[in-house]
């Protein structure tokens, strides 16, 4: 397929692939640079500080919009080709198994790594763990409570399967025509000046309204302004899915959209540089709520426009890391926490550090993807799934013992 055609002729939206493939990696890159930076995280460099602000805030608005947004346009496309009733039993499979694994076996070793660093916790690994995986109340040194057993960077697996049992439950209330139409609305509506605006709008006025108030949590039963943002965010993917309009739309206004997107950036970064004293007040929260929902869905209408545009391409490529992105993404901030935590001691220079955390962790990830795709038994826990040559031998197995009796 040429490099430069629009997804308009296309059978498969292959330009979705590469924006998640490229968000998982932006992703390992963040959570580098949250080590790094001023905000609160699992553990801290002791050159935390901060300089790297600038670059978190340039991926910070956005990144898991535009995950909610291509895992809802999946979802879409999957729930066009299976009944309701498939569709949910298999993404709670491919969901659900990999969550409660991570829960008890990847992201135990970030907590005990965050107890070691901030309660000074001189225990074995396997104490820690039993007493982890059985909530001991321990684990809270000035009532500020390491979440036992919690999910971590695992929460957008949570909350994909939330949504995508609420979009399965709309599908059969409402009717998949009705979708279909409703789809075809918003396309309508998303055209010209009001595909900026309208979301935009939308994302500034839930922070406005929400944020303050209910913050950003993670913890899924009081989140509510992330699901302000997220669900809807979801929702649009599924519905426009396979809508070409929308995606050609993006398209066409890419540039526009990135300039918006830079200059919301921008002010984003001064708002963040003003002293803590004028970081107060409705009209700081306000301008924030503005400048945020500006930067947040004018980044995702580019990142979609130019990857619309320029990455609609198939691959091996693609195909292997389309299977592989999902594994990665389940472990690669445990492989954060554990190398930062064993590079800590040396002091290292902070930008060689980091260096070398980002490539360890990208290529100890692939090194587990290889691995466990070669191993049936744990394919599932890590959401990888078989390969169409295993499948295959295993249909022809199947055949072959019933011809057998």
């Amino acid at each position: 397929m040429p490099h430069d055609s629009a997804p308009a002729d296309a059978q498969r939206l292959y330009f979705l692939d590469w924006i998640r493939i490229c968000a998982f990696c932006v992703l390992v890159c963040f959570h580098t640079g949250l080590y790094y930076g001023p905000w609160a995280w699992h553990v801290k460099s002791a050159y935390a500080g901060p300089a790297i602000e600038p670059l978190l805030l340039l991926t910070s608005p956005w990144r898991m919009s535009l995950l909610f947004l291509v895992s809802g346009a999946a979802s879409g496309f999957l729930l066009s080709k299976a009944s309701d009733a498939k569709f949910l039993r298999e993404r709670t499979s491919r969901l659900l198994v990999p969550l409660v694994f991570g829960m008890a076996v990847v992201v135990p070793p970030q907590s005990y790594c965050e107890a070691i660093e901030k309660m000074g916790y001189n225990g074995s690994y396997l104490d820690f763990l039993q007493r982890y995986l059985w909530a001991d109340p321990g684990f809270c040194p000035g009532g500020d409570c390491l979440a036992s057993p919690g999910w971590n960077h695992l929460w957008f697996v949570a909350y994909l399967w939330v949504y995508t049992v609420a979009l399965s439950f709309t599908v059969a209330i409402a009717g998949r025509e009705r979708l279909e139409r409703a789809g075809r609305w918003l396309c309508g509506m998303l055209a010209g000046w009001r595909a900026v605006v309208l979301p935009a709008t939308a994302i500034a006025v839930a922070r406005a309204a929400l944020f303050p108030r209910f913050g950003d949590t993670h913890a899924l039963v009081d989140d509510w302004y992330n699901h302000a943002v997220y669900f809807p965010i979801f929702l649009l993917g599924a519905l426009v899915a396979g809508q070409h309009r929308f995606w050609n739309e993006a398209a066409r206004l890419r540039f526009a959209a990135l300039a918006l997107a830079l200059g919301g950036w921008a002010a984003l970064v001064c708002l963040h540089a003003l002293p803590a004293e004028a970081r107060d007040g409705p009209r700081f929260l306000l301008a924030m709520a503005c400048v945020r929902g500006t930067c947040q869905w004018c980044t995702i209408l580019a990142v979609c426009g130019f990857a619309c545009r320029h990455l609609n391409i198939d691959g091996p490529a693609r195909r292997y890391l389309t299977g592989a992105v999902f594994c990665i993404y389940i472990v690669h901030q445990t492989l954060i926490v554990v190398l930062a935590t064993a590079l800590k001691p040396l002091s290292i220079a902070p930008f060689t550090e980091a260096g070398v955390i980002v490539v360890l962790t990208f290529v100890g990830s692939f090194a587990m993807f290889e691995a466990i795709r070669r191993m049936a038994v744990l394919q599932p826990f890590f959401g990888v799934s078989p390969s169409r040559a295993a499948m295959a031998v295993r249909e022809r197995a199947t055949e072959a013992r019933i011809a057998g009796r």
